[in-house]
């Protein structure tokens, strides 16, 4: 089992910046990305930013050139680096690591972290 805890949320005013951090524990092997999703209320939890094994990265085209993730296999360890921040960036952030070989891939999720912007 694999578990991922987050930190980092808070509120913070438009134009602001927050960083979020995510560790994963238990047992990792195989991971073939780690990333952030969000969800606002309302609606559905949506991708935010990935990053492979091999540091691909892929960005929901609402934060390109804003957002920024990072990753460190050897800690297991995720981060967003959130610039620029919008109300609208608003949400539950959940981070995300799909581990295991092709069609027996798993997903595991944080328990969320708040992040409020305010207008």
């Amino acid at each position: 089992q694999v578990q991922l805890v987050e930190s980092g949320g808070g509120l913070v005013q438009a134009g602001g910046s927050l960083r979020l951090s995510c560790v994963a524990s238990g047992i990792i092997f195989g991971v073939n990305s780690m990333g952030w999703y969000r969800q606002a209320p309302g609606k559905q939890r949506d991708l935010v930013a990935s990053i492979t094994n091999g540091g691909i990265t892929n960005y929901a085209d609402s934060v390109k050139g804003r957002f920024t993730i990072a990753r460190d296999n050897a800690k297991n360890t995720v981060s967003l680096q959130m610039n620029s921040l919008k109300a609208e960036d608003t949400a539950v952030y959940y981070c995300h690591l799909n581990q295991g070989p092709g069609v027996l891939a798993r997903n595991y999720w944080g328990q969320g972290t708040q992040v409020t912007v305010s207008s």
